[in-house]
């Protein structure tokens, strides 16, 4: 069973070395500490017991660490940046028809409820697939 154990190792090794997430390290230690008990006892029940609780010890002692680490910063993309941002309406916009906005120097399509004229100020309120929803300034 002590092959078995240390190929387990391998197989869990790299398939936490092929992910970029943390998957599988847990369960590599588990069996590399199921394989060293191998020399000590034939007992399979045993060993896997050994499996068990040192994976399950391994990630309750290494999951703070790694939330610790592990930052979810979200960076905005070249679209997300303009919600929130004011944009002046370059193309009326009605209810009933698209009109154009800029902002950060890009032309969008943009909609909202309600008529927008040209040359007046309005607020980025979401991103609706390639159109962006606005509404007047001082709405939020």
């Amino acid at each position: 069973m002590a092959y078995g154990w240390f190929i387990t190792f391998i197989v869990l090794l790299f398939i936490e070395l092929v992910t970029v997430n943390l998957v599988t390290i847990w369960f590599a230690v588990g069996s590399l500490m199921a394989f060293v008990t191998t020399f000590f006892t034939d007992n399979l029940l045993i060993q896997i017991g050994v499996f068990i609780v040192v994976s399950v010890i391994a990630l309750l002692l290494t999951k703070p660490i790694i939330k610790k680490f592990k930052t979810n910063v979200i960076v905005p993309t070249n679209s997300d940046r303009v919600l929130g941002r004011s944009a002046e309406v370059i193309k009326k916009i009605t209810e009933d028809e698209y009109g154009a906005v800029k902002v950060m120097g890009s032309v969008w399509t943009a909609t909202g409820k309600g008529s927008f004229d040209v040359g007046e100020k309005v607020k980025v309120k979401a991103i609706d697939g390639v159109k962006l929803v606005v509404c007047k300034e001082e709405e939020k």
